[in-house]
C-alpha cells in the first residue's frame, strides 16, 4: 500500500502503513516482477499493522497488480503463487521461496492460481 499511489485510503491507515516511507522509495519493490522484490514486499507487509485494511482496499479497488496487504495481485485478482519464467528447476531455489502470508477466509474466493 503505497501512500502516494492511493488517494482513497484514510490518512490514519496510510500513516500506520509499514510501506509508507513518505517518499515513495519502495514503489519499485511493491510493483516488481522479480521474486526477490516480491518477497521483500511481502516481508514488509508481514510486519504491517494495517495489512488487512490494505488487502481489503486493494480488493475493493480491483488493483490490477502489485503487492497489497501481503498478497500478489495480477489482473485484479490475488495470485496464489508466483514462479520464475521458464521451466521450473528440479530442486527449488531458496531465493525463489516467497513468504506465505495467509489470505483471510472471507477473501479466499478471489484467489487464482498462476
Amino acid at each position: 500500500m503505497l501512500a502516494e499511489t492511493i488517494d482513497d485510503i484514510s490518512p490514519a491507515v496510510r500513516a500506520d502503513a509499514a510501506c509508507n516511507d513518505l517518499n515513495g522509495s519502495l514503489t519499485g519493490v511493491f510493483f516488481s516482477e522479480e521474486l526477490q522484490d516480491i518477497a521483500a514486499a511481502k516481508g514488509i507487509c508481514a510486519t504491517c499493522p494495517v495489512m488487512l485494511e490494505c488487502l481489503e482496499g486493494a480488493v475493493a479497488r480491483h488493483e490490477p497488480w502489485g503487492v497489497w496487504g501481503g498478497q500478489m495481485f495480477i489482473n485484479g485478482r490475488i495470485l496464489a503463487s508466483k514462479r520464475r519464467v521458464g521451466r521450473p528447476p528440479k530442486v527449488a531455489r531458496p531465493e525463489d521461496q516467497l513468504p506465505d502470508l495467509p489470505v483471510p477466509t472471507h477473501l479466499l474466493g478471489l484467489v487464482r492460481s498462476a
